[in-house]
């Protein structure tokens, strides 16, 4: 068994009427199977609706399942005996930074987790260093959370899970509120912290661009996982994810309509660098 994994997973947002009966029951989560290796950088797509917060909020026990079985490093989230555990484990991160930033100090707020944890104050102070040198903000632990940009606010968010060191992190479209740049320093830090201290990461975004260098890949559509597999492979599928009603990166559009144009540059490619090293290629061979 993986650091997480489901077995037929079901969530039903259920809606009442002021009499408790039953007005409407909307099926977020329809029996996905999965299971995540520890150390991997698994990434999540999907439009609006799809299910990835859903999904996100059942790895954090935030919600539990209507039906079905998911295990964090395996623990049954049903069992409230449980809850506690899993959220040690799987640390999550939102969309939006202030709403977890709670400290008028960046190392305060960093160090609110473990407090919370009881853990010793001089841990605390050595997690709090590390942790913020792991997202390269040791030097704004001083700052107000206040002065910070939105890319640092999230580092600092992500730090102060880091700082409860989890197996794994879940990360909500943490870039979503972020301009390019933004979401480009968030999305580095991630990496690095999965490369260098094998964190299992779960990210879920739409932003195609963002999933290029994952390990895998879940499409996700009305509640079901419809796709899936390593980056190049997903993005070979153009076709197929315009009906998820997901775009690819525009490199690999690009790509995908020289290919259909009659230029054989190769499906799925992902970078700037492959398609000139395609070109190059393919032009040199005509020469």
């Amino acid at each position: 068994m993986g650091i997480v994994k489901a077995s037929r997973l079901v969530h039903e947002y259920i809606r009442r009427d002021e009499e408790g009966n039953v007005e409407s029951i909307q099926t977020a989560l329809d029996g996905l199977d999965f299971d995540v290796k520890a150390g991997d950088f698994i990434a999540v797509l999907g439009h609006n609706g799809s299910g990835k917060s859903t999904l996100a909020k059942h790895i954090n026990a935030l919600l539990l399942p209507s039906g079905g079985t998911l295990w964090v490093d395996g623990k049954d989230t049903s069992d409230s005996g449980n809850v506690s555990a899993v959220r040690r484990q799987a640390g999550m991160v939102f969309q939006n930074p202030d709403n977890q930033i709670i400290g008028s100090v960046v190392e305060e707020d960093v160090g609110f987790g473990p407090e919370n944890l009881g853990i010793p104050s001089e841990e605390i102070w050595i997690r709090v260093e590390e942790s913020l040198k792991s997202v390269g903000m040791l030097r704004y632990r001083s700052h107000s959370p206040n002065r910070l940009s939105g890319g640092q606010k999230q580092r600092v968010a992500i730090a102060g899970i880091l700082s409860m060191e989890p197996k794994c992190i879940v990360l909500d479209e943490p870039t979503a509120m972020l301009d390019p740049s933004g979401r480009q320093e968030v999305l580095e830090a991630v990496h690095a912290l999965n490369r260098q201290k094998g964190i299992t990461v779960l990210w879920i975004t739409h932003y195609m661009e963002e999933v290029v260098h994952a390990d895998v890949v879940y499409v996700m559509d009305q509640g079901r996982i419809v796709m899936q597999g390593k980056p190049r492979e997903i993005f070979s599928r153009v076709e197929e994810l315009r009906e998820h009603r997901l775009d690819v990166p525009q490199i690999t559009l690009l790509a995908h309509e020289l290919n259909q144009a009659g230029l054989a540059v190769g499906e799925g490619t992902l970078t700037r660098e492959e398609l000139k090293d395609a070109l190059v290629r393919l032009y040199g061979s005509r020469a």
